[in-house]
This record gives C-alpha cells, structure tokens and sequence, in this order.
C-alpha cells in the first residue's frame, strides 16, 4: 500500500549537557515528527524541554523516542530487563517527556522505540508487550511507531493501540523486510543519491531494494532520516524537496 502523503520523521534531542549529536533546530525545519530523546540513551531535561519548545514553535508533532537505559553505549547494546521493569521504564519516559511538551503548547503524539529495543520488539513478543504496557501505564492510548509485520505492532494491536508503519531510506533492508544490523558492513547508505533514490521509491511505489538486489514490499507511512549522520540537514532537505517534486504530500500522520 502507498500513500499520497508521507510523515519525515527524526531521532531529535539526542545529546546531553554542552554535547549535542543531531542540529534539532534545522531538522525541525524539514521533519514532520520529532522522535524526542527521553534521557536514558540521551537528552536531559534541559534538552528536552528546547526541542519540545522548538518543536511545537514549528507544528512538528512531539514523540517519545524510548530506550533501555543505557547512556554510556546509546541504547544501542542489547538488554535483558525484566518486563515489569521495562513497562515502568517506558511510562516514566513518556511521563517526563509529557511534561515538557505541555509546557511548549502541545503533547507527546506518539511512542518509538530506540536502538537495541527497536530491534529487540521487532521479533520479542514478552518485551514488545512490555513496551506495549508501558504506553498504556503512562495513561495515553499513544500511536506507536516501528517496521512493519513487528511483534510490537502486534502486540500494540491487541491492545487496542494504533500502530504507525515506518521505514528507513538511508538503512540497508535483508530480503524478508528487516533492518541488516548496524554493525554489519553496509548496514547504513551514505550515497545521497542512493537516499533520495529509495525515499520517493517507498513513498510512491511502496518498495525497496534489499542488499541482496531483491524488490522488497514496504508499506511505511512515516520515513526515518537519521539526524546523527555527516550532512544530515541538507540530505533531509534533499529528501523533502524529491519527494514533493515527485507529488507527495509531506505532512504528520496524526
């Protein structure tokens, strides 16, 4: 399935103290959805209260990017954390970006996970339903946000909560759909060219090619574009204006 219209998501808020890794308020001038650290794999309270005034300043919709708690490797080292403790976890998260966003004249929007969690809620079904807990604990019936045919949207489903397609131009894709990990070679596209390429290729035809040169059916209604990678302003930039020369509608999916 395509859209005629299509969310630009970033990770956003993704530094703490005087260190900051992504220019939010550039990217806040292209992305429709800000995926806003909430202080475990980065940001700080300080941090998150300016992207979320930045953010709403804007009209770019406020989600809670959550993660393990794991600062020192970026959330992106694999944990084993009990499920009541990962559903509190995620709550809490949710809870101080709240916070924060009421404060700018808006509201957390929407939930995506971070990382090693992203990954791990893409085939764990106990810590999918986890996460899954920790929204509804947080008192919201937020959207959430992750890849297609993932256990999270499966279990988030059962829940009654809505589930948001997304997918990735700048990532490689194995042929079954999924993500190829980070720390396999090629696992991340730095050729704009190839970006734009598969953006307008996923937004208007609903396809990728895997690493293996296979046509890949995604059905995505929101696109990452990574905020931590070298040129990552003008490369969204570029993504942003293809996409609308191509006919596409960018604008927030909720």
């Amino acid at each position: 399935m395509t859209w005629a219209s299509i969310d630009l998501n970033a990770d956003l808020g993704e530094g703490f103290g005087h260190w900051r890794l992504t220019d939010d308020e550039q990217l806040l001038s292209v992305v429709t959805s800000a995926n806003v650290a909430c202080g475990f794999h980065a940001g700080d309270a300080v941090t998150m209260r300016r992207v979320c005034r930045l953010a709403a300043e804007r009209s770019v919709r406020i989600g809670a990017q959550v993660s393990y708690r794991d600062l020192a490797g970026f959330g992106r080292r694999s944990m084993d954390v009990p499920a009541e403790e990962l559903a509190a976890e995620i709550a809490y998260q949710i809870g101080a970006l709240e916070i924060f966003a009421r404060a700018a004249g808006s509201r957390v929007s929407y939930v995506k996970p971070h990382g090693a969690l992203y990954n791990r809620v893409v085939h764990d079904e106990e810590q999918a339903a986890a996460v899954v807990d920790g929204v509804l604990l947080s008192g919201e019936r937020l959207p959430v946000l992750g890849l297609p045919g993932s256990k999270l949207h499966t279990m988030a489903e059962k829940a009654g909560l809505p589930t948001i397609t997304e997918a990735f131009a700048d990532r490689a894709y194995t042929a079954d759909g999924r993500l190829v990990p980070r720390g396999q070679d090629g696992a991340v596209l730095t050729d704009p060219a190839t970006v734009v390429e598969r953006s307008v290729s996923m937004a208007r035809f609903g396809v990728i090619t895997a690493r293996c040169g296979r046509p890949v059916p995604v059905r995505a209604r929101s696109l990452c574009l990574h905020g931590d990678t070298p040129g990552a302003v003008s490369l969204a930039r570029r993504v942003r204006r293809q996409l609308e020369t191509a006919g596409v509608r960018v604008e927030p999916f909720v």
